[in-house]
């Protein structure tokens, strides 16, 4: 018996409580929640754009990382000491799992430059590890030089990438080339490419130089996430939806009480 009296009691609680909350919601007025709601709105785009900022910081490492303390000439700053091609990888690699763990857990708002109109994207963006593709192809350009010395014999050039280097160390010079940059790169592998007896050489720089889509990456965040930004959000829809419902019904009224006279 005391039981059943324990739960009608719990019963009739819960009852008076939602009661009482339904009660609070129709004294609030829609003015008052069209001014809650600007504050709201303004804190929901604030801390959407901190997470906008955060992910441009863990971007901007991971590109600082891939140039490895070269400049924009690609060569090393004044101080830097050179890295190993296994260092380097391993702070890409390092930066790139925090780029992505954070962006794949927050609302990151994008807006992107696309045939000459900004588009919204939720992510990064694309972006490229240009200096990481470079050095990779450079160095199957030096084992290629390797292999074109096996090949002077059949060749009346002599030493094919040598010959290709006469070419395009000049080019170089003058269009102030890099010397890892993609329009060197390019060159040797188009004069190489000329001779019938550098077939093989060209077919190795072509197998060991990797597609540059294996570096070009995007990473995608919900539309929607647990976090202040996410909270933020789904409170400025929920007051949206009661604003609006609450003026169509006074709109309704209106009309009805049109009729009725």
């Amino acid at each position: 018996m005391g039981g059943f009296w324990e739960k009608r009691v719990k019963e009739d609680t819960k009852e008076r409580r939602s009661k009482h909350f339904l009660n609070f919601i129709k004294s609030i007025r829609t003015w008052q929640l069209i001014l809650v709601i600007i504050p709201v709105i303004f804190m929901s785009a604030t801390f959407l754009r901190f997470d906008h900022l955060k992910m441009n910081e863990l971007k901007t490492a991971v590109l600082e990382a891939d140039a490895a303390g070269e400049d924009e000439n690609g060569e090393l700053k004044e101080g830097e000491t050179a890295k190993t091609q296994e260092e380097i990888t391993a702070d890409i690699t390092e930066k790139m799992k925090t780029l992505k763990t954070f962006t794949e857990s927050h609302t990151v708002i994008n807006f992107i430059d696309k045939n000459g109109t900004s588009e919204l994207v939720f992510g990064t963006s694309s972006f490229y590890l240009e200096h990481q593709y470079n050095r990779l192809a450079l160095a199957a350009l030096t084992k290629a030089q390797e292999l074109a010395a096996t090949i002077t014999d059949d060749n009346p050039n002599g030493n094919v990438y040598a010959y290709a280097n006469s070419v395009c160390r000049p080019q170089a010079i003058r269009y102030g080339w890099a010397w890892n940059s993609a329009q060197f790169i390019s060159c040797m592998t188009g004069e190489i490419s000329k001779f019938p007896a550098a077939d093989y050489v060209t077919s190795q720089i072509t197998a060991s130089i990797p597609s540059t889509s294996l570096f070009r990456y995007d990473f995608a965040s919900p539309i929607w996430s647990p976090t202040l930004s996410g909270f933020f959000i789904l409170f400025s829809i929920l007051l949206i939806i009661i604003i609006v419902i609450r003026i169509f019904t006074w709109i309704l009224l209106r009309i009805a009480l049109l009729f009725l006279k």
